[in-house]
């Protein structure tokens, strides 16, 4: 028979029983995985469609503008300037008169030298016909000769002396600077005006010599000028010096700019960009999407909601975008954040996709 107080101590132990039961069966539910626990996460990607646009390497160097020719004209003889017939600013042709000094004084050596020209000229003439009759020594009419081939290089050189009274443009250009004034008197070999072509301008760039063999005559350039709220302007390189100075190891490269609406002067500062290579319709991808292990290049794109790591070879590079050479045919959309803990098949979740810029053309710069 059992007693009372042994029969509550069964049913306390049927509890705990219970209670280690329930225990066990809560356990074992937290321990079971939750459906779909084990696939991976995606990664939240940005991508970029590719760009096809023209693409130029150009190399970029400064240089102020010059006059493609430049003359100072002096005065030849001296003389009081009796008439200015220019002002700075005038267009000139080569041969055109500037100004005219006083020449009253060689026009009467010239006017003296021509009456003894005259004279002489007479004396010889009698002399030989004296001669060709015997009646003077031949000799005599054959000095006679040597007299009037002197007084004629002496009246020549009068005429000469008188022409310098005027003083004419060397070259075309423009009246770039007036020394004179009327009244002054000059003296010989003093400047009386700068004439200055300006057609074309030039600019004379210093470039590296790990350069020379990018550059060639006939490349194109576009030349900024800062002081005109950075306008441009275009030129063309016309002559390449063959040699390198040793002291600075660079050479120098002419470069032409036009300029007909005269809105460039010389002495300006200028920023010259030289276009070496132009690629047209060239594939760019933008350069955020690259990633460079042990000099091997390579992006992400994304194929069915997956990452897949593709190796490209690049070219021209400038302004954020690099050009593709192999590896892409411009289809694909390459990702540009979120790339760095990728790897081939990882799950992607896109969520933004940036429009490609389409600029018209990039500028691959040398440096």
């Amino acid at each position: 028979m059992i007693t009372k107080r042994a029969s509550q101590h069964v049913t306390a132990l049927l509890a705990v029983a219970a209670a280690v039961a329930a225990g066990c069966s809560n356990g074992k539910a937290k321990d079971k995985p939750e459906a779909g626990a084990e696939a991976e996460a995606a990664v939240p990607v940005e991508v970029q469609a590719l760009q096809r646009a023209a693409m130029v390497a150009v190399y970029s160097g400064t240089a102020p503008i010059e006059a493609h020719e430049e003359a100072e004209v002096v005065a030849k003889v001296g003389g009081e300037v009796r008439q200015i017939l220019v002002e700075e600013g005038d267009a000139v042709q080569a041969g055109q008169l500037l100004a005219r000094l006083d020449g009253d004084r060689l026009r009467l050596e010239v006017a003296q030298t021509e009456a003894n020209l005259r004279k002489l000229e007479r004396d010889y003439k009698r002399q030989l016909e004296l001669s060709e009759k015997g009646l003077v020594a031949k000799g005599t009419a054959e000095n006679a000769k040597f007299d009037l081939d002197a007084l004629r290089a002496a009246y020549d050189r009068a005429r000469l002396e008188l022409s310098y009274t005027e003083i004419r443009a060397p070259i075309d250009g423009v009246v770039s600077a007036r020394h004179i004034k009327l009244g002054n008197t000059i003296s010989a070999n003093e400047p009386t005006f700068r004439v200055t072509d300006l057609d074309p301008l030039v600019a004379y760039v210093h470039i590296p010599e790990k350069e020379f063999r990018k550059l060639a005559p006939q490349q194109t350039a576009d030349v900024v000028v800062d002081a005109l709220g950075g306008e441009r302007f275009k030129g063309v390189i016309s002559r390449i010096s063959p040699t390198v100075d040793p002291k600075t190891g660079t050479f120098r490269a002419r470069v032409e700019v036009p300029d007909p609406s005269r809105r460039l002067k010389p002495g300006m500062f200028a920023r010259v960009n030289i276009v070496y290579e132009r690629r047209e319709n060239a594939l760019q991808l933008p350069r955020a999407a690259m990633l460079d292990a042990d000099g091997a290049q390579s992006v992400f794109i994304v194929v069915d909601g997956k990452a897949q790591q593709r190796p490209v070879s690049t070219g021209l590079a400038n302004n954020g975008w690099l050009e593709v050479v192999e590896g892409l045919d411009g289809s694909e959309q390459v990702v540009v954040v979120g790339q760095a803990g990728l790897k081939t098949g990882s799950p992607v979740k896109v969520v933004s996709e940036a429009a490609p810029k389409g600029a018209p053309a990039t500028a691959a710069k040398a440096k």
